[in-house]
């Protein structure tokens, strides 16, 4: 697409006093936030590679609702080069969190065009999981965080199945540091601009961890499981993972008691979450940055969490051998559980506890 038909590049050498949304990963939420952005007139630009730039280069970005299709128009380059970025700009990190460190390391030592480097923006990021805040860290000051619930599928390059309308889903906003706090209210609007109930909140980390109790079925659906198994098997990790959480004395937000509605895409078939359709793509999986951070934070504290561990290790093991959804069966470990209806408590000695991160 031109430059000219959407208006988020910028002209060699011109820097925007409002500066755009730089959208680094065109899946599911980084494809659908371009297309709402330039939808409602805010500047953006889409970084993508390989497959997706092409498609998306070609025919805009086509989002699947429940009323019809809709085909958008995008800026979009590939890389954060072609972007040009300055002063003013801010980086939205849609990657999925496995991709999370290799993206930010190509692009934050990068040029602006009116000097300095990509680390001198602002980054928000919207990764499941718990690690991506700290990895941003590492290179940029301002660091959003971002909790974003939605029902999207991504299937295909430069599509996009959004099947709640007007709504498109939940984003729930929070600095990492006090570098970023100025920057909650203009991320949260702009997350609104673009589809989401959008809030600011008091502990990003503490919504983090909600979230990730809630993405547990994510690694559970992808086994050759029926919807009751299902529903048990995501009820023992979860258990697990939330005794987890308060063995290291970790806050986890309340339930969201309100749910944003999905409703039928002709030619859609609903429920399937992202890691299931990574799978199904033959893409890599974020597991290892879900169960696997239970994982990482047990075997810190010196405690146990066998579900998770079983969880990890099975599904990895999926993926590496290109299974695709429902070609493994539930983990040993887990199907014991179900059937046990019971789960361990992790636990630990005063001296792992006393040195556990909070």
């Amino acid at each position: 697409m031109s430059a000219d038909a959407v208006g988020g590049r910028r002209a060699p050498g011109v820097v925007s006093a409002g500066g755009r949304r730089i959208i680094v990963g065109a899946g599911a939420l980084g494809a659908l936030l371009a297309a709402q952005w330039t939808g409602a007139g805010l500047p953006a630009v889409l970084v993508a590679r390989g497959a997706a730039r092409d498609v998306i280069d070609e025919r805009g970005v086509l989002v699947r609702r429940p009323h019809g299709d809709e085909r958008i128009a995008v800026d979009v380059v590939g890389s954060i080069d072609e972007a040009e970025p300055a002063p003013g700009d801010t980086v939205v990190l849609a990657v999925k969190s496995q991709d999370a460190e290799q993206a930010l390391a190509a692009l934050a030592w990068r040029p602006l065009v009116s000097g300095g480097v990509v680390a001198d923006l602002p980054v928000v990021t919207l990764q499941n999981g718990l690690a991506t805040e700290d990895i941003a860290l590492r290179r940029f000051a301002r660091v959003v965080g971002v909790s974003v619930a939605i029902a999207a599928s991504h299937l295909r390059p430069g599509e996009v199945v959004a099947p709640s309308w007007p709504t498109l889903g939940t984003a729930r906003v929070g600095a990492v540091t006090g570098a970023a706090a100025e920057l909650e209210p203009r991320v949260s609007d702009d997350l609104a601009s673009a589809g989401f109930a959008a809030s600011v909140v008091a502990d990003i980390a503490a919504t983090k961890r909600r979230k990730l109790l809630a993405n547990l079925r994510n690694v559970v659906e992808v086994f050759d499981v029926d919807d009751a198994v299902r529903d048990a098997a995501t009820a023992s990790v979860r258990d697990e993972a939330a005794a987890l959480f308060d063995c290291l004395g970790l806050d986890v937000a309340p339930a969201e008691a309100g749910f944003v509605p999905v409703e039928q895409v002709p030619g859609h078939v609903p429920g399937r979450l992202s890691t299931w359709q990574s799978l199904e793509r033959g893409a890599s999986v974020e597991s290892d940055f879900l169960v696997g951070e239970l994982v990482l934070l047990a075997r810190r504290a010196g405690v146990e969490v066998p579900l998770a561990e079983a969880v990890q290790r099975d599904l990895g093991a999926l993926a590496a051998r290109g299974g695709r959804p429902g070609a493994a069966p539930l983990p040993s470990a887990l199907a014991a559980a179900v059937r046990g209806g019971s789960v361990a408590t992790p636990s630990a000695p005063a001296a792992a506890l006393a040195g556990a991160t909070t």
